[in-house]
């Protein structure tokens, strides 16, 4: 890997000097030493990119191109996104920690597949259709872009979740001012170099890193149309208290506290092996993971056990090892508030089977946890109700299917979820009964082709999908009356 340092920030679709000489220090998990700096963005950076998007959009041609068009455009960027998996999955795994084999799996193919979902979207999408009127006229129905949209993604899978935002909103029309966390802005300086070669023209999109202040004054700028948000559920309220002020749209995939049913009849080794993976994916830091475990009270015991012998195997270190499957959480303070989770959980009586407090045996530096599994959970205890983020799995006991539904819904959070078991249609009654945005049977995965989004704390708005597109177009009925005689 080159020398990941930067100078310049990608302003309206230009590369830079920043209005101020501030550096985001860019620290690996594992080595704890800086890999990389770059600019920091301000107010001012922000203050330009809005107005180089406001511009594009009030009288540039991006917004006037036909829906054909800007999907030619974007399929320039999936070309340019296939040729770059392997670099990018790199720079994501250095700059937060994800292993290098979750990386290559999820963290840049993952991406590249929104981008051909999306496009394969616009092309059946709707943007104008006629309808017969209720008064004796026919109705048009256009779907036309919002206008400048910020896009805010995480640290935790950041092309991921910055591409289920932009490329919806560049395929509907609209410019694009996206704020990366400050902990992962590498990985956005290659997205924007393809964006360049891929033709978006000048003013359409930018991308300033920068710290929660910045974050803040984008979500504020009276330039900003609608906020696309993804990350935590505080952060979610402040976001959408701003824009409910002034009534700006927004879109909010906040946090989860995902429930894992385990029916009686579910195949052992099939829901270990998959809950081993759902529930401490991307080392614990993703906000679908399946961290409640419901299991009846006659399996409870047997099936906790197995659980904590399936995690206690994962290999856990170095997130460039191929072998590694739980790597580093992405900054110090993160170690910490899952430490101090491990510790409540401990406190609350669980009953912990493996891991606990502690770096992992081996490791001396970097900001790694154990993984770990408590049994015995009440879905009353703070570890039950509390989105940790981290490798922490907490396994919960029911008495009948409708206690285990009761206790996936005694929770703020509603994002995602799992049903496992050997009948599919037992399987499908309890998924609809559970009070959450997605859920699996036997499996959790995100389709493309469907809208993601939560219930409850989880957020406001879908991704992904028509509807997801249509979360960046504003709505017109022209009704077509006839013309006098």
């Amino acid at each position: 890997m080159t020398n990941l340092d930067r100078d310049s920030l990608f302003i309206g679709g230009v590369w830079t000097k920043p209005a101020t000489d501030a550096v985001l220090e860019v620290v690996s998990p594992h080595s704890e030493e800086v890999i990389a700096r770059v600019p920091e963005g301000s107010a001012a950076d922000i203050d330009a990119a809005v107005a180089a998007a406001r511009k594009a959009f009030d009288e540039g041609p991006w917004p006037r191109l036909s829906p054909q068009e800007r999907i030619d455009v974007g399929q320039n960027l999936s070309g340019l996104y296939a040729a770059k998996l392997g670099e990018m999955a790199e720079v994501i795994s250095l700059e937060m920690g994800s292993p290098i084999s979750f990386s290559n799996l999820a963290q840049s193919p993952a991406p590249w597949m929104q981008i051909e979902a999306f496009l394969a979207i616009a092309r059946e999408f709707p943007w104008e259709s006629t309808r017969p009127g209720a008064l004796g006229a026919d109705v048009m129905v256009r779907h036309e872009p919002l206008g400048v949209v910020a896009a805010i993604p995480p640290w935790n899978v950041p092309q991921f979740t910055v591409l289920s935002k932009l490329i919806p909103a560049l395929l509907a029309g609209c410019t694009v001012v996206v704020k990366p966390a400050p902990e992962s802005p590498l990985d956005c300086y290659l997205l924007a170099e393809m964006l360049q070669e891929a033709g978006v023209p000048e003013g359409v999109v930018s991308i300033v890193a920068g710290g929660r202040e910045v974050g803040e004054h984008l979500v504020s700028h009276p330039g900003v149309d609608k906020v696309a948000f993804t990350g935590s559920t505080a952060a979610g309220r402040r976001i959408g208290a701003i824009c409910g002020e002034q009534l700006k749209r927004c879109s909010l995939e906040l946090g989860g506290k995902s429930a894992a049913i385990v029916l009686d009849d579910a195949d052992l080794t099939t829901t270990l092996e998959g809950l081993k993976f759902m529930g401490v994916m991307n080392s614990g830091q993703a906000c679908v993971a399946q961290t409640r475990v419901l299991v009846s009270r006659d399996r409870h015991d047997a099936f906790a056990a197995s659980l904590a012998e399936a995690i206690a195997g994962m290999k856990v270190g170095d997130p460039m090892d191929p072998a590694t499957e739980i790597g580093p959480m992405v900054a110090k303070r993160q170690q910490e508030r899952v430490e101090k989770y491990i510790a409540l959980g401990q406190e609350e009586g669980a009953q912990l089977l493996t891991g606990g407090p502690g770096m992992p045996d081996g490791l001396t530096r970097g900001w790694y946890v154990r993984p770990t599994v408590f049994a015995g959970v009440d879905n009353r205890m703070r570890i039950a109700q509390e989105e940790i983020f981290g490798p922490v799995l907490s396994v919960i006991p029911y008495d009948d299917v409708s206690d285990a539904v009761r206790i996936a819904n005694d929770s703020e959070y509603g994002l995602a979820g799992t049903v496992w078991t050997s009948d599919h249609e037992a399987g499908a009654d309890v998924a609809r009964q559970v009070r959450t945005g997605t859920i699996g049977i036997n499996t959790y995965t995100m389709d493309f082709a469907a809208p993601f989004g939560g219930y409850k704390a989880s957020g406001v708005g879908r991704e992904f999908g028509p509807e997801g597109l249509a979360q960046y177009t504003e709505l017109k009925s022209v009704y077509l009356a006839s013309p006098p005689m």
